[in-house]
């Protein structure tokens, strides 16, 4: 399941189309996944129009969209098409900005192994799990720009 999704995700034109359907902020902001396997994402974010703040830097939304998506990636590709259905959610964000954006920056999140072992845990126990996922950006000359955790809630979906 998860190879099927990320061909998928790896897929431009259904990934943008996804993108501007669900997240269309990401989109029009320029988030875009670089690379993804099943225990990493690597999500880039531009400095642009679209995305600046009048500081001259990319806007910490923005920022928090890309880290939100590096980590978020790993969710939903373990979570794709499992039976039992799970569901996700953001439940806590936490950031730090150490340099200002000013060109693109890649947001890694290296969690997935993690997130997949917390969600088959979920599965066995019935009970929802949660996790903090790390999510790291740098600039183009590897310097640390913003660190993100972003804790996400999985829980079994119940048929009612």
């Amino acid at each position: 399941m998860a190879n099927s999704f990320l061909k998928m995700v790896q897929n431009p034109v259904k990934f943008n189309l996804f993108l501007l359907g669900k997240l269309p902020a990401a989109y029009f902001s320029g988030v875009r996944v670089k690379e993804a396997t099943e225990s990493y994402c690597k999500v880039t974010v531009p400095y642009k129009w679209f995305s600046q703040n009048p500081f001259k830097s990319t806007y910490f939304a923005c920022l928090a969209m890309a880290a939100e998506m590096s980590t978020g990636l790993l969710g939903l590709m373990h979570v794709y098409k499992r039976s039992p259905a799970l569901s996700m959610l953001v439940v806590s964000l936490e950031g730090k900005f150490f340099k200002k954006a000013t060109g693109i920056t890649l947001f890694t999140c290296e969690d997935g192994d993690a997130v997949n072992a917390l969600i088959e845990e979920a599965i066995q126990t019935g009970e929802p799990r949660s996790i903090r996922a790390k999510s790291i950006g740098v600039n183009d000359r590897g310097e640390l720009v913003a660190e993100f955790f972003v804790t996400w809630s999985f829980k079994v979906k119940r048929i009612s």
